[in-house]
C-alpha cells in the first residue's frame, strides 16, 4: 500500500498515512487536532535501476550515498 502525505487545513500539521489507493481522503483525520478532509501533498520519491550488474539509485532529495 502506498504512503500518502497530508497537511491539516485547520492546524497545519503534516503527517503520513499508509492507505489503499482506492480509499477516500475524506476518511482521513488529522492525528493532532482530529479535523477531517486534510490536503494531500505531492510526495518526493526515489527510484533505482540496474545497469551493468550494479545498482544505481537516484533521488529527488539531493545527493545519495549510492552515487
Amino acid at each position: 500500500m502506498p504512503i500518502y502525505e497530508f497537511k491539516c487545513k485547520e492546524c497545519g500539521h503534516e503527517f503520513e498515512i499508509i492507505m489503499r489507493a482506492s480509499a477516500s481522503k475524506e476518511e482521513v483525520t488529522c492525528p493532532k487536532c482530529h479535523a477531517k478532509n486534510p490536503d494531500r501533498l505531492m510526495s518526493a520519491f526515489s527510484s533505482g535501476s540496474s545497469s551493468s550488474g550494479g545498482f544505481s539509485a537516484s533521488s529527488s532529495c539531493g545527493s545519495s550515498a549510492f552515487s
